[in-house]
């Protein structure tokens, strides 16, 4: 690139040297001096002038992200068959020019937004859902072109791609991809499912047409002012239908928690109504047992209850009432006296 500038500043330097020449050669004829020195240098400059005009015009450089087809003169067609690669590259000079294309990717964003995309304003994709709902596309789409194709582009295109293929071919194809589905699928369930099959569609068309997608991507989904207020009431009774849900299952989760403390607290009572039962039979048994062998020891030994009696009344008493027409509780032991007391 830099031989290139070089030359053509050669090129125009030699004519700046001409042009000086001619005119120091009219001064000097108007004061009637000799011209003949500067006549000679004036055709040496004219003709290194139009030497390093025409090396300039038959150079070209091209750029490691370009391609550069040829329009010629005395090719038939009207070009060359082959593009120029990158590098530093011969042409025949005044029969051919160079246009040059660009391989590198570039992206294209049709968005709402006034300031996002290449067209200012609202550039977005207006379509309409296979239940009649109008929604708005933003989307982009990353693209370059097939370096094999550039010529083919040219001829049919030449440096309109962008505007009179890319741009109409993208939006019709995202309007056709949206009409097969509905509103709701457009922008929850089947959203990516959309956005597999728009790249896929967009892929084929530029196939076809000599460039190559890199990627698409689906910015976003607007809607009707209509439709969006009522995708919002649906999803705020949504979330009131969740939060009832929520309430309704808290309550269970109560209502069972109180469910096993009431289990628990039966179980407990019963668990301590079947302990005492059996410590009272427990006891019960135990009392016969006893009760069993005291009837025993006393009907080996009659006298045995008298004597516990006695042995329970106070050592210290001296005198004991009884009652004079009831009988006694226990036979007492008969007493016998003698004459003397």
């Amino acid at each position: 690139m830099q031989i290139t500038i070089l030359v053509s500043a050669l090129a125009m330097f030699s004519w700046l040297v001409v042009v000086g020449l001619i005119a120091l050669a009219v001064m000097r004829a108007r004061q009637g001096r000799k011209a003949r020195g500067t006549v000679t240098g004036i055709i040496v400059a004219l003709v290194v002038a139009v030497l390093l005009n025409t090396v300039s015009a038959g150079l070209v450089f091209i750029q490691p992200q370009e391609r550069g087809v040829v329009i010629s003169a005395v090719e038939a067609g009207g070009y060359r068959k082959d593009i120029l690669q990158p590098g530093l590259r011969w042409v025949i000079p005044y029969a051919e020019n160079v246009k040059t294309y660009a391989i590198s990717k570039s992206t294209y964003t049709m968005s709402i937004a006034h300031l996002e995309g290449d067209i200012q304003g609202d550039d977005s994709i207006a379509a309409r859902t296979s239940d009649g709902q109008e929604v708005y596309i933003d989307a982009s789409i990353i693209f370059s072109l097939d370096p094999a194709e550039v010529l083919n582009v040219h001829i049919v295109w030449q440096d309109r791609y962008v505007d009179g293929l890319v741009r109409p071919t993208v939006r019709g194809i995202i309007r056709d991809a949206v009409s097969h589905y509905k509103v709701n699928e457009v922008y929850s369930t089947q959203r990516d499912e959309l956005k597999l099959q728009i790249e896929k569609n967009i892929t084929v068309a530029m196939d076809n047409n000599g460039l190559i997608l890199s990627d698409f991507v689906l910015r976003n989904i607007t809607f009707t002012t209509e439709y969006a207020a009522s995708i919002e009431k649906k999803q705020i009774a949504e979330q009131s239908a969740q939060e009832a849900e929520y309430v309704v299952e808290q309550r269970i989760q109560e209502a069972e928690q109180a469910r096993q403390v009431a289990e628990g607290s039966r179980d407990a009572a019963i668990l301590e109504a079947e302990g005492r039962a059996e410590s009272q039979v427990i006891e019960a048994k135990a009392e016969a047992k006893a009760l069993q062998l005291i009837a025993d020891v006393l009907a080996q030994n009659p006298e045995l209850l008298n004597y516990r009696y006695i042995e329970k009344l106070a050592p210290g008493i001296q005198v004991m009432l009884v009652p004079n027409d009831n009988p006694y509780i226990l036979p007492l032991p008969e007493l016998t006296f003698d004459g003397n007391e």
